[in-house]
């Protein structure tokens, strides 16, 4: 293996009570690009400042090759002394960097480079940031949340920039579908200590499971043996007094470890507070638009939305989403065409912004509206402390200022309020900026299992396939007009269908350049029909999807074991492998399928 060109070894750090690291590692080689996992306030980003030398650690090794450079992601930039954002990105050029860097990313950024620091958005801040520290292409790039405030097609153009950079990467991000695409690697920082897998995000999840049911199957063994040995120091025959007294050393100590194991932090337990069930028929909109000045936001667009519907909308930053989200929820008129909302409807929103939170008020406060210390919670008088703890805050937090809560606390905390409150219909807009991915997982279920109806807006691709029924895009992605589309699915369906719609417009457009005597017959015509190869494939890809799917849920069914890990992970890993070309396969057949499908509805009108 390659020597590190940055290795941190057995960090410790407190900031009082409890150490927030104890025990700590991360080691980089030339190459490596490792996601930095762990629950919200388990350390990631201040493990990422120690790395960069703005945190000092209170005990452990700290090496960082002397010729090696870094650059660290910071959250709030400073741009103090900076008159234009590509002045404040350049300055972060080493001797023989090239300035070219810096426009280019810039205007992949959506940056010109002439904007006024003093007048960035965060999100503006950000990319900003991003382009002053990937410009100089260091051999190691530390990463907090870079996604955080960028748009869909802008992500994804950073994956592939991540992909073939020279530099090392460290990562943390809660957008696990880049995670997958970037990372070879993952670090999981767990109360305080860290354990490597050397395999990218994908494979975390049930890495992760193993080691934590492995942990509880030993401390169930500790118990045992400690009660093993109790029985003997009640009844066992009296034996020489020096192997008595080592033996009650030995079990001093299993006592101590056994009380002094800290388990796993818990996972948030929450349920949506039940509502009086809206009408049939939630939303419906008749060729609304809207527009600013000259520019078109929302060309006539219409929809009906029913109840259990969930729609994802979609776009790059500016299209106008929480625009058609506000015309929708009748926030916002329409400058032409009708806006009708259904009977009965309660309207709980999450706001990307969370404008709706005062840094001053308390955590309880917030809570309870300011009436004490209890609130009703699917008609049950529960005491905020109590219901404060299913979101994983602590009782003495019940008097802290929301000032002093991070990012992903406030959005629990927001969460909380929202669920204990009875709603039918459930804006969410950005819900899952800042969340780890054990309270993500929450949310999801929540929304997919929600009896009610969901409207969301999200960059989260992950999050849109596994939660939404249909998904509201710009009919053109890349420079938005106004017209929008609602596609069945989620983003990679709404992605599929528009590659296929795609590419009959470019068929369209070959067949209308040929002359008039090989114009293609018109479709429903007898004479256009599909390839004897295309319906061959129509008819198999079912059953060679099946066969898949057949094969996925054996390789499931034996990685359920829950110390296959431990016992085999040479088989594990080859089977986690198997499952994800098996996987791959299976999308691939799935989307010629689908486009096939849709090829021959078309011919046969």
């Amino acid at each position: 293996m390659a020597p590190p060109i940055l290795k941190l070894d057995d960090i410790f750090l407190s900031f009082g009570g409890a150490p927030l690291l104890a025990g700590a590692s991360l080691q980089i080689v030339a190459g490596d690009k490792i996601c930095l996992v762990g629950r919200n306030g388990s350390g990631k980003s201040t493990l990422l400042k120690i790395a960069a030398g703005l945190v000092e650690a209170q005990s452990g090794e700290v090496f960082r090759h002397p010729s090696s450079t870094v650059r660290y992601l910071e959250q709030a930039p400073d741009f103090a002394g900076f008159n234009t954002v590509q002045a404040y990105a350049e300055a972060g050029l080493g001797p023989g960097d090239d300035p070219y860097r810096v426009t280019y990313l810039l205007s992949h950024l959506g940056l010109t480079g002439e904007e006024d620091p003093r007048m960035l958005s965060g999100g503006e801040s950000r990319r900003a940031a991003l382009a002053r520290v990937m410009a100089p292409e260091p051999d190691i790039l530390l990463l907090d949340e870079p996604t955080n405030h960028l748009d869909l097609p802008t992500i994804e153009w950073l994956e592939g920039e991540l992909q073939k950079t020279r530099s090392a990467l460290v990562l943390i991000s809660h957008d696990r579908r880049f995670l997958e695409k970037v990372s070879t690697a993952t670090v999981w920082l767990d109360r305080g200590t860290s354990r490597r897998l050397d395999r990218g995000f994908a494979h975390f999840e049930a890495w992760r499971d193993q080691v934590l049911e492995a942990e509880e199957l030993e401390q169930h063994k500790l118990g045992k043996s400690i009660e093993r040995e109790e029985h003997w120091l009640r009844y066992g025959v009296t034996a020489r007094r020096k192997r008595n007294m080592r033996r009650l050393g030995e079990l001093q100590t299993m006592r101590s470890n056994y009380r002094g194991h800290k388990g796993p932090q818990g996972t948030v337990q929450a349920t949506v507070s039940d509502a009086q069930e809206s009408g049939k028929l939630v939303i419906e909109a008749d060729k609304i638009t809207k527009s600013f000045g000259e520019r078109a936001i929302v060309t006539p667009f219409s929809i009906r939305v029913h109840r259990g519907d969930c729609i994802g909308l979609v776009g790059p930053n500016g299209a106008g989403k929480t625009t058609l989200l506000k015309m929708l929820t009748g926030q916002l008129a329409p400058d032409s065409g009708t806006v009708k909302l259904g009977t009965n409807l309660e309207i709980a929103t999450l706001d990307q912004k969370r404008e709706d939170l005062d840094p001053e008020d308390t955590l309880a406060n917030y809570l309870t509206d300011g009436r004490g210390e209890n609130l009703l919670v699917n008609g049950e008088q529960r005491h905020v402390t109590g219901y404060m703890k299913e979101f994983l805050f602590q009782p003495e937090q019940a008097r802290t200022p929301i000032r002093n809560l991070s990012g992903g606390e406030r959005a629990r905390l927001m969460l909380a309020r929202i669920l204990s409150r009875p709603t039918n219909l459930l804006i969410l807009d950005e819900p899952t900026n800042d969340l780890d991915i054990e309270t993500l997982d929450l949310l999801q279920e929540i929304v997919a299992g929600f009896p009610g109806t969901v409207i969301l807006v999200s960059h989260d691709r992950d999050f849109l396939d596994r939660t939404v029924t249909s998904t509201i895009a710009p009919a053109v992605p890349d420079a938005p007009d106004g017209r929008w589309i609602e596609y069945a699915g989620g983003y990679s369906d709404m992605l599929v269908q528009r590659k296929g719609a795609l590419e009959e417009r470019r068929k369209a457009e070959k067949a209308a350049e040929k002359p008039k005597t090989q114009e293609a017959p018109a479709p429903g015509s007898s004479k256009v029909k599909l390839s004897f190869k295309q319906k061959f494939a129509l008819e198999n890809l079912p059953k060679e999807m099946a066969k898949a799917e057949a094969e996925i849920a054996k390789r499931e069914q034996v990685m359920a074991d829950p110390n296959l890990f431990t016992r085999d992970p040479a088989a594990f890993n080859r089977l986690a492998s198997e499952m994800e070309k098996l996987r791959a396969g299976l999308t691939k057949m799935e989307e010629e399928w689908l486009e096939l499908e849709m090829l021959r509805e078309e011919l046969e009108g």
